[in-house]
């Protein structure tokens, strides 16, 4: 194992903090006290370094030379340091090695590149294939076909301007006539439209404003990482979370570069893990961000038979087609074939131009005589065959592009021969280069690369952007680093996936709500009391379907109510806007780029009607009336994930009840302190704080002990103790434990010794614990050793 294993400064726990122009360095300096109260030992930052102007999130880097004017600049932040010191606490920063924003006026770097082309310095910094559209930079900015659009451009000194974009003039192109002057330029500033066939520059998935960088360059990685690499040195910052790494044309090879850059400070990786995946064991970082954790945590309160009565009872209701929400694998799939016709149309045809001409030049004679049609449709099926987000150089590739995957994508052929084209291309992704000084070297170099960078980008926008908006059974399985084909985990499973994390990653991120979660822990806790009574869900929204009339289709119905249901009384704006972006991500009625107005119109109406309307107060009631379970989860949740393995992470307001949907609405700045604590705050703090005073029992030398309770309702306890310091209690699937007539006399064996009750205090346990004792107070507990007299 070579992962890293920092030193001094590694976090025992982190808060993210959503910066923005509405919350600026300022305003978390001022909030530091109020956190620093709470136990945690570190801030955790969105990005710092200068965005787009009035970003909402700070992805959109324009400059990495500069900390973000509109946040209070490089004083403001040195500002909150020094306080955050004061305090005790250090700074985690997010960087975004991946993309930059496509802003000329903005961003410099792409200024020089669009006004000098391929010969200006900067050409290194971006992922452009200055082979195709004739050498020129394809900008699909225009409303409308160039012809449409003339009326709005116009030649200001040497910039082209349309509307508020500008764009610099090839020098001496300036007084040329229009036409001219268009054609002259190292850019095409095209029709929005185009994007999804013609762009000619690698993306941020499939958002055209992004685009991609090369800091596999070292000349890009030291100019793109040098503020921040100097922030860190000068103890302004502490550690880092890395935006996106699998977008990277060598994951690898930049993180071991960041690692020796940074002397080894604690990272994290935003790398989303399927169910079964390990982190790369080679590279150099402290873990993951936690989206594995995520799963492991919500399963543990799901009722795996229940989400699967509850599946059919969604497939009577609103009656999916197999492929469009009927069946996780081939939603997925067909998901997976549109992204890669529509939004990525662009990647696939780089990749058969790559796979055509390698075939066409390599000395390898097996390749040769190949249709480029052949080889786009191997590239197509193995794709969308992808059970991870993508191969590494570190990893076996072929236990990623499998065999069994090959078979079944030969299928879509009819020719056997033509067939063959699939095997050519799997040797071409999992056999090692070869020789650097073959003729196609490069070429199966660039293959592999653009490859796995574009499989990573399908999985997101397939899975997380398409499929989770479509397959919706139980909303809370739905989300990030989620599998909802496998709803559910058993405790043993949990205690090995943490037991795991221990041993090879136990300073890892974990993480329950995040920006990027589409909705919150709290709301995912509720949902997950539906597979403790799918019948009683299923009956109640018959009974509300004929309350209500127009409902657009019956799986946004389903997934409406289930909204409502999880995220409590809300506002009527909050839910219909979260809607309107669900059916247009799920993109089988209206989308983004193909809006039906009579649609989203209906689903409007039908939010305000149904769901927000009279019959919504009937969920309501079955929800008051579900709350005792309701809390058990959200306490259940929010105690396992703050003293399993791992560093975690408590996303802004969610330290007390925190219910938000998918961004921009978990997006909205935290007040500090909260208004009204309640008990879940006493427990995050009561956690948080047991973390700072025994570090020892919850870092990378603790240790992590399953304890098994013993009687009538054993399977309703999870508890595990860390260490031989702490335990922690949490009851699992409480409806399901009152219907079979609660506790009675089922006992928890402790570790030897006395324990405190750390959340009630004045209690104390020893030997077997009644289960019924423990949590007579609260559904769960949280112990800690007595030092002996």
């Amino acid at each position: 194992m070579t992962s890293a294993r920092p030193g001094p400064g590694v976090p025992t726990a982190t808060y993210r903090l959503q910066l923005q122009p509405a919350f600026p360095f300022a305003a978390a300096e001022a909030a530091v006290p109020y956190l620093a109260s709470l136990g945690v030992s570190h801030l955790h930052l969105s990005p710092v370094l200068e965005a787009v102007p009035g970003s909402a999130h700070g992805y959109d880097v324009v400059d990495h030379a500069r900390v973000r004017e509109e946040l209070g600049g490089e004083e403001g932040l040195r500002a909150l340091a020094r306080t955050a010191r004061e305090h005790g606490l250090g700074l985690v920063v997010d960087i975004v090695p991946n993309h930059m924003a496509v802003s000329p006026r903005h961003n410099r770097a792409l200024w020089e590149v669009l006004r000098e082309g391929p010969g200006s310095p900067y050409a290194r910094w971006f992922d452009i294939d200055w082979e195709a559209q004739g050498g020129r930079v394809l900008l699909p900015v225009l409303g409308g076909p160039i012809g449409s659009e003339l009326a709005h451009l116009a030649v200001d000194g040497d910039v082209l301007r349309y509307h508020d974009h500008a764009f610099p003039l090839r020098p001496g192109s300036e007084h040329l006539p229009l036409p001219e002057l268009l054609d002259a330029q190292w850019y095409r500033p095209v029709w929005w439209r185009l994007a999804r066939t013609e762009l000619n520059y690698r993306r941020f998935f499939s958002i055209s404003e992004l685009i991609g960088l090369r800091v596999e360059d070292p000349e890009v990685f030291e100019a793109t990482h040098a503020t921040i690499l100097r922030l860190l040195a000068e103890g302004v910052v502490d550690g880092l979370r890395i935006d996106h790494p699998d977008g990277l044309a060598d994951p690898d090879g930049y993180l071991a570069r960041l690692h020796e850059a940074t002397g080894g400070r604690w990272t994290v990786v935003e790398k989303i893990l399927a169910d079964g995946e390990h982190l790369p064991a080679s590279w150099p970082v402290a873990g993951t961000t936690g989206y594995d954790a995520l799963r492991h945590v919500d399963g543990l309160f799901t009722d795996r038979t229940g989400a699967y009565e509850l599946l059919g009872r969604y497939r009577a209701f609103a009656a999916p087609q197999t492929d469009r929400g009927g069946n996780w694998e081939a939603t997925v799939r067909r998901a997976a074939y549109k992204v890669l016709t529509h939004e990525l149309a662009t990647e696939t045809d780089r990749l058969t131009r790559v796979a055509a001409r390698l075939c066409a030049v390599s000395p390898d004679l097996s390749l040769r005589d190949r249709a480029p049609w052949a080889l786009r449709t191997a590239v197509e099926e193995l794709l969308v065959r992808m059970r991870v987000y993508r191969p590494y150089a570190s990893g076996d590739a072929s236990a990623v592009i499998t065999e069994e995957a090959a078979a079944e994508a030969r299928l879509a052929f009819v020719v056997p021969e033509e067939a063959e084209a699939v095997g050519i291309v799997r040797r071409l992704l999992v056999e090692p280069p070869g020789d650097p000084s073959a003729p196609d070297h490069a070429d199966r170099v660039e293959f592999r690369t653009r490859f796995a960078q574009t499989a990573s980008a399908l999985r997101a926008k397939s899975v997380e952007d398409t499929a989770f908006y479509r397959y919706v059974p139980l909303l809370s399985t739905a989300e990030v680093g989620g599998d909802p084909g496998s709803p559910g985990v058993a405790p043993e499973e949990f205690h090995a996936y943490c037991a795991r994390v221990q041993r090879d990653w136990p300073l890892t991120g974990t993480v329950v709500s995040t920006h990027d979660t589409k909705r919150s822990a709290d709301v995912r806790a509720a949902l997950a009391v539906l597979t403790e009574c799918p019948d009683r869900w299923g009956e109640l929204l018959a009974e509300v379907s004929l309350a209500e009339e127009g409902a657009p289709d019956g799986q946004l119905a389903w997934a409406a109510w289930q909204t409502v249901f999880g995220l409590g009384p809300a506002e009527e704006d909050r839910v219909r806007q979260a809607l309107l972006k669900h059916v247009r991500e799920a993109g089988m009625y209206t989308s983004w780029t193909e809006q039906e107005p009579p649609y989203e119109e209906a689903v409007a109406a039908f939010v305000a009607a149904g769901p927000c309307g009279p019959p919504g107060e009937r969920v309501a009631a079955f929800r008051k009336a579900l709350e005792p379970h309701v809390r058990a989860n959200v306490l259940g949740t929010a105690l396992v994930h703050l003293t399993m393995p791992g560093v975690p992470d408590v996303y802004q307001g969610s330290e007390g009840e925190y219910r938000a949907l998918v961004d921009p609405d978990n997006r909205r700045p935290a007040a500090f302190p909260p208004e009204a604590p309640g008990e879940k705050d006493a427990l995050t703090v009561a956690a948080l704080r047991l973390r700072a005073r025994r570090p020892a029992a919850f870092g990378a030398d603790a240790s992590y002990d399953p304890l098994a309770a013993e009687g009538p309702a054993a399977e309703h306890c999870l508890a595990f103790a860390r260490s031989g310091e702490v335990v922690t209690v949490v009851t699992r699937l409480s409806l399901r434990l009152a219907e079979a007539g609660g506790w009675r006399e089922t006992t928890l064996p402790l570790p030897p010794g006395r324990w405190a009750d750390v959340l009630v205090p004045g209690r104390e346990f020893t030997g077997h614990a009644r289960v019924a004792d423990l949590l007579d107070r609260l559904p769960v507990a949280l112990l800690e050793r007595v030092a002996q007299d």
